[in-house]
Parts: structure tokens; C-alpha cells; sequence
């Protein structure tokens, strides 16, 4: 099981990486401002929040990892 959440998380944390370099805003001039615009717009959609729920599906497998 906590396999799986290692590498369910690595899995976002690539894809999220992918997204944030691929994907265009609607509004912002840099990348930056674009990836934040998009995360507050479309939550999970997004490459910025697919990277953070990856970090914290790791974290969340450590945490797990340590209390087993």
C-alpha cells in the first residue's frame, strides 16, 4: 500500500511538472503568475496543484511509512 502512494505521488509530482511548462493561462505575463492564475481558477487541474498534491501524497507516505 505504501507503495502505491510513492509512486501515485511521483507519478503527479512528473505530470504536474509537465503541465506547469506546457500549459497556458488565460491572464499573467510570466509562467509564474500564469501557473498561480490556473490554480486558483481550476484547483487540481492544474500542473501547479498536480505537483503539490504529489509532494503531499510523498509526505503523506512517509508519515505512514514511520508510524507502520
Amino acid at each position: 500500500m505504501l507503495n502505491v502512494l510513492f509512486i501515485f505521488g511521483a507519478v503527479l509530482i512528473v505530470w504536474g511538472i509537465y503541465r506547469m511548462k506546457t500549459d497556458d493561462g488565460l491572464f499573467g505575463k510570466n509562467r509564474k503568475s500564469k501557473n498561480i492564475f490556473n490554480l486558483l481558477l481550476m484547483g487540481e487541474a492544474s500542473g501547479l496543484g498536480q505537483f503539490s498534491s504529489g509532494i503531499l501524497c510523498i509526505i503523506i507516505g512517509i508519515i505512514a511509512f514511520v508510524m507502520k
